[in-house]
């Protein structure tokens, strides 16, 4: 997609342009189709990212949102700063870090930051120590780490 939207690029046509409205998003294609706010004709297939296979950021628009769209040429148009969102993503090499309604996902390789700290809180609960007259046999705050645990729950994903 990169070496389109550069080809297409190269041809003269002065770069502008327009605030519109997000009609309908295709997160599968990473496009929009977009009616500019001055009246002229809707504008079908916005790039919203220019180079998702590579990483980098991505900025889903919620539809209804205004954004800005910028024409590379007449017929690409390339989406650069959207207003309310559904979904934000960045990949950096082996990173990933998504938010969007339910929550966010911090995620190395194949370790998520809400993996580790359910293993983390479960290690936690599952606690046991020798004491000189034997083993414990119950963790006192046990509900406090659960529900510690649910918190993280509520605001951590796993991919």
């Amino acid at each position: 997609m990169k070496v389109l939207i550069q080809k297409l690029a190269s041809t003269g046509d002065e770069i502008y342009a327009k605030i519109c409205e997000v009609i309908k998003v295709n997160a599968e294609k990473k496009t929009a189709d977009l009616k500019p706010l001055d009246g002229s004709a809707e504008v079908l297939g916005a790039y919203l990212v220019t180079d998702y296979d590579n990483g980098g950021l991505y900025l889903e628009p919620k539809k209804g949102a205004q954004v800005c769209v910028v024409f590379v040429s007449k017929e690409i148009a390339v989406l650069v700063n959207p207003g309310e969102l559904v979904k934000m993503q960045l990949e950096i090499a082996q990173t990933k870090f998504r938010v969007d309604q339910d929550g966010f996902l911090l995620k190395k390789h194949n370790e998520s930051l809400a993996k580790l700290m359910s293993d983390l809180l479960q290690e936690i609960q599952n606690m046991k120590f020798t004491t000189n007259t034997g083993s414990t046999i119950l963790l006192v705050n046990k509900p406090k780490f659960k529900a510690i645990e649910n918190r993280f729950k509520t605001i951590l994903k796993e991919d």
